[in-house]
């Protein structure tokens, strides 16, 4: 009996020794994975009243500290070291009518935060996928303009990852 129980032991073992730990960078990569889109519309009118964008990244960090609370974002304490642009970046880039391209962070995307990605808050390697959001308001003289964008995330420890770009899209904007 007790020889069946040390067999047991031993083949547990063995098979926790076999799961391997990813090792990832403690600063964070991000990898471009899709970016999405729908129109929000009014029910009674039928009229469109904003085109919602939800860019979805993939990411690996490895010792996990990824996010902030909502208690955090509101503690202008904890919010001061983040600077002008809080974990996120999104950098809007439009396609001027000569072809070329202009970036520009938009007024509502100025400082942006993702949630706390490990609330248990123990350090480890994490990996996912995260959406990241914003949306463009139709108006009366609104006009379809191509958008793409440009994303790079910190950490906790304020490290910064890697910019990756994102397809084009069509959205609603004000002539330039």
């Amino acid at each position: 009996m007790k020889l069946n129980i040390f067999l047991f032991g031993l083949v547990g073992l063995a098979l926790a020794s076999c799961v391997d730990i990813p090792e990832y960078s403690d600063t964070p990569v991000i990898y471009y994975n899709g970016v999405d889109q729908y129109t929000e519309i009014d029910e009674t009118t039928n009229k469109k009243l904003r085109e919602n964008v939800i860019i979805t990244v993939d990411f690996e960090d490895g010792d996990g500290d990824l996010g902030a609370s909502s208690e955090e974002r509101s503690d202008p304490d904890f919010t001061a070291a983040y600077g002008d642009w809080g974990n996120y970046e999104l950098v809007t880039v439009r396609k001027l009518n000569d072809g070329s391209w202009q970036e520009s962070i938009l007024s509502e995307d100025q400082v942006k935060w993702m949630p706390l990605l490990k609330p248990s808050g123990k350090a480890g390697p994490l990996k996912g996928k995260i959406d990241l959001n914003t949306s463009f308001l139709y108006g009366n003289s609104t006009i379809p303009v191509t958008l793409k964008f440009k994303v790079r995330i910190r950490d906790r420890a304020l490290r910064v990852s890697n910019q990756i770009e994102t397809d084009t899209i069509q959205v609603p904007g004000y002539p330039l």
